[in-house]
């Protein structure tokens, strides 16, 4: 049984996932992420900023297989202190570091770091959030590092999109073209290396099964219909993803600063 110690309909969208035990909650899913992070190489002791950390459960993937070093930037109090306990249950705390803080405010993070990782994130934020937190990314690489990225993508219908997404999601959720994307990293001084779009299926049980497994999407499942508050805002955004099926991907991309 889950734990309902929220507002569920005021929640945002990927809190309740979460707390149905969801772990993957990035758009085009772990075959998209684990493309990324092909693209980037990762090399022993580097260093990573991840932002928006959740639970830690990204920052351990990259400490217990690469042997990367990650800061973590989270907002949430809660999801800081479940982040940290996983990291400690790992015996992960030398290698990685959680911090409460706000992405729109990177310049408190002292120094700069080889990777800069925001998956999920920067889709939630305005083209003005979009623009100021991409530009504090830019600031905080080292020279020739990357900056990694997995986001929402529109492919058409981008007000209609926000507007739906904004009621079941209840963030500022915006996702963009991929030429908007593509010139607000090159405004930002990024230069775009690769790229790569695809179809959204964050809740489709074919999806769910890939990234979760079968006994974690049976759990998830298990959740969400025996909890009907749970259930009712899950089935909504559902409904939202399945309308825009045919709009709604994702991008990934990996990125440098430009010289």
């Amino acid at each position: 049984m889950i734990q309902i110690n929220q507002d569920i309909e005021k929640a945002p969208g990927h809190q309740i996932l979460a707390i149905t035990g969801k772990k993957y909650l990035r758009p085009g899913g772990r075959s998209a992420t684990e493309q990324l992070l092909e693209w980037a190489d990762f090399q022993p002791n580097k260093t990573v900023l991840e932002l928006a950390a959740s639970f830690g459960y990204s920052a351990m993937t990259l400490a217990q297989r690469y042997g990367v070093k990650v800061i973590g930037v989270e907002k949430n109090p809660e999801s800081v202190q479940k982040a940290r306990e996983n990291i400690r249950v790992a015996g992960l705390e030398n290698q990685i570091e959680i911090v409460e803080g706000d992405i729109f405010h990177l310049e408190t993070i002292s120094g700069q770091f080889d990777y800069v990782l925001a998956e999920a994130i920067l889709s939630m934020q305005s083209a003005s959030g979009k623009a100021k937190v991409l530009k504090g990314i830019g600031q905080k690489l080292k020279p020739g590092g990357q900056f990694l990225s997995h986001e929402l993508l529109a492919k058409a219908k981008e007000a209609q999109i926000h507007a739906d997404l904004a009621r079941v999601i209840r963030t500022n959720t915006t996702p963009i073209s991929e030429i908007g994307w593509l010139e607000l990293c090159e405004t930002a001084g990024l230069q775009v290396q690769q790229y790569q779009t695809g179809a959204m299926g964050l809740l489709s049980p074919q999806q769910m099964i890939v990234d979760e497994g079968l006994v974690n999407t049976l759990k998830i499942a298990w959740n969400v219909f025996t909890q009907p508050p749970i259930r009712q805002r899950v089935l909504q955004m559902r409904e939202i993803f399945e309308k825009y099926r045919d709009e709604l991907g994702y991008i990934i991309l990996c990125a440098t600063p430009r010289n």
